[in-house]
């Protein structure tokens, strides 16, 4: 039986595939020419328009919550931690590596010289509101 299998193909024309990025996925030559004139993203969002149209924006909240919901039922409270650290942490390397590490330093004191300028300020408006009651 699997001799017979391994005729049959043998006998089948082998699909040829072309290169393609790391990112993306090997598609065989005779489906990767475009026939019909639209990309599979083009075809995505003429596909979630369709449904936006048939069911509404509230579909897509709805779907949302229900995937949600059953993505902390099936992981729980700490999956949220982990993803929220893990993002935490990449997103503050990258910043750490597009702006440098002297970054940090300059927001800091950017950030300081705001909160001593709005405690003036509200210094200056309390100040204002005494006189105008005195008066």
């Amino acid at each position: 039986m699997r001799s017979n299998i391994r005729r049959e193909t043998a006998a089948l024309p082998r699909r040829r595939t072309h290169k393609v990025n790391k990112n993306e996925m090997r598609v065989p030559e005779h489906e990767s020419k475009r026939t019909s004139g639209m990309s599979v993203r083009e075809a995505g969002q003429k596909g979630g328009q369709t449904v936006k149209q048939k069911y509404g924006p509230e579909f897509y909240e709805e779907i949302g919550r229900k995937g949600g919901l059953a993505t902390k039922q099936a992981h729980g409270h700490e999956f949220y931690e982990q993803i929220g650290k893990k993002g935490g942490k990449k997103g503050g390397e990258a910043t750490r590596d597009r702006y440098g590490p002297n970054f940090y330093e300059r927001i800091g004191q950017k950030g300081g010289q705001r909160v001593k300028q709005l405690i003036e300020e509200g210094k200056r408006a309390a100040a204002a509101a005494r006189q105008k009651r005195a008066s």
